[in-house]
């Protein structure tokens, strides 16, 4: 049964059955799949401080977006790159994707690496976002995530993945 629908998600309230056979019910949110994107020329990064009104404050991230209707994935990490840091990449390498918070949502984000980044106007920012692009260094970015100064999981996360992939080299 649905909840609630919106302009970026809904919520249904759903039965579903246990692995034991059990059914229960749940409250689902279905904001729509979304991109992480980890841009950089070697161990230097680009993040951005962006606002966030629900926390009221600003955060480092790493660029990221929610896919449009009939867009995939590779499309929308391009398109939102662009619009949140004004850089376009040369390359994008697909890094697998990650479930946000399954015990209540069904969102996937979608993580990319780019590189051979350019300057780009192909895209204009969102009106209703904040975004100053940050440079920073690989030991930067481990020291702000240590200390507590990147709190935003999907950024920890596909800096994780990604430095797991360079360590497969």
């Amino acid at each position: 049964m649905e909840i609630y629908r919106g302009r970026r998600l809904w919520v249904e309230k759903r039965g579903f059955h246990l692995p034991d056979g059990r059914e229960k019910e749940a409250i689902v949110v279905h904001p729509g799949d979304a991109v992480v994107i980890l841009p950089h020329e070697g161990d230097d990064i680009l993040l951005i401080r962006q606002w966030r009104s629900p926390i009221g404050t600003y955060i480092f991230e790493a660029p990221a977006g929610t896919m449009e209707e009939g867009e995939d994935p590779m499309e929308t990490a391009k398109r939102e790159l662009i619009e949140e840091t004004g850089m376009a990449a040369g390359s994008m390498h697909a890094l697998g994707y990650i479930y946000t918070t399954p015990g209540f949502t069904d969102e996937r984000l979608w993580l990319f690496e780019a590189t051979d980044l350019v300057p780009s106007r192909e895209h204009s920012p969102d009106d209703d976002e904040v975004i100053e692009p940050v440079r920073v260094t690989v030991p930067q970015i481990r020291e702000m995530i240590r200390t507590g100064e990147i709190v935003d999981a999907k950024t920890i996360c596909i800096f994780y993945r990604w430095i797991c992939e360079r360590s497969d080299e």
